[in-house]
């Protein structure tokens, strides 16, 4: 355990925020995951968890212990005739895993490629992309529960995913720390290609396979999304709004072109990058930040600003959109300062 003080935390999080952490420790086992988490309470400090950091913002100052998790490991721990379950510890890059079971012929993720960030945090944020969720291919995880400082297992039910959401957003957030997920994948590729713009990508193929599925997600991804080591950038800002049946159809009567998914609980999920885009912001800048002028859902910080002047910008967008078409605009990245008394 290497806790160091005074710890410069602009290079730890993809939107190049300037934070300072009081106390900084990055842990590569469940022991020295418990030895922090000890010291930290014997100190009395708050504690914050931080992954690839690529869906968050820094206060400027962090006060306190934040634990970086980078338990690295990725093993099949199970299979029957059509599936294969892999473990893998929250430290792993994201899209490195996606390559890896694809390498091996393990499929279900290759829509999910190139989705930055740490695994340990796709169950947070129950990780989306091009037609399919982390919560389709979920089995379970295993986490410290700081309330008995015990490695519990929790199960797809428990974890409550929903759209962008999971119940580490709400009743244990700040209360359980992810130290590996289970996931049961596929030994034969069952591909989803409902997805408007990935379909319009894979055209050219008679019969695609899983790997052309993945070129195409990746492509698509570079076309649209700045790579946030030349842009720092924390990918999509804002949620897709849901809206009820009754006001999307009012919308979809002002707004003929405004795309509208249907979801399974009979609301309506609307393109947040349409609206920002339709109502004049995309390509806006002030005081250095900028609404990503190919994707509206990306806030870019070329000028590294501190995270007050980038929620500055954001509730701008927020306000115009909803005083437009009265719908709320949700911000995605979690705002990391709070924290919690280790107990």
């Amino acid at each position: 355990m290497n806790i160091k003080r005074k710890v410069q935390l602009q290079n730890y999080n993809t939107l190049s925020v300037p934070s300072v952490a009081e106390y900084f420790c990055s842990v590569n086992s469940k022991n020295e995951l418990i030895e922090c988490v000890n010291w930290a309470e014997k100190n009395s400090l708050p504690l914050h968890i931080i992954g690839g950091g690529s869906n968050v913002l820094l206060a400027p100052k962090i006060t306190g212990l934040v634990i970086q998790c980078r338990i690295n490991f990725k093993k099949i721990i199970d299979q029957d005739v059509d599936h294969i379950w892999i473990e893998v510890g929250a430290g792993e890059n994201w899209h490195s895993l996606v390559e890896w079971t694809l390498k091996r012929q393990i499929y279900g993720l290759e829509n999910l490629a190139l989705i930055p960030g740490l695994v340990g945090a796709a169950p947070i944020q129950n990780i989306g992309a091009y037609g399919v969720e982390l919560c389709e291919v979920f089995e379970r995880l295993e986490g410290l529960k700081l309330s008995d400082k015990k490695f519990t297992s929790l199960s797809n039910k428990d974890c409550d995913f929903a759209y962008r959401d999971s119940v580490f957003k709400h009743t244990l957030k700040n209360q359980f720390i992810i130290s590996s997920v289970v996931l049961k994948l596929k030994k034969n590729p069952c591909l989803k290609l409902i997805y408007p713009a990935l379909q319009t990508a894979l055209a050219q193929f008679k019969n695609p396979d899983a790997f052309d599925v993945f070129n195409a997600v990746v492509s698509l991804r570079k076309q649209k999304l700045p790579d946030p080591l030349a842009t720092p950038n924390a990918g999509s800002f804002f949620k897709n709004p849901i809206v009820s049946c009754e006001f999307a159809a009012q919308l979809k009567q002002a707004y003929p072109d405004l795309p509208q998914y249907p979801q399974e609980d009979g609301s309506i999920k609307l393109a947040a990058a349409w609206l920002i885009d339709s109502a004049g912001w995309k390509g806006k800048e002030a005081s250095g930040v900028e609404v990503h002028p190919k994707q509206a859902l990306v806030l870019t910080n070329r000028a590294k600003c501190e995270v007050g002047v980038i929620l500055a910008f954001a509730e701008s967008i927020q306000r115009d959109i909803k005083q437009r078409f009265g719908v709320p605009l949700e911000i995605e990245p979690q705002l990391l300062g709070g924290g919690v008394l280790a107990r």
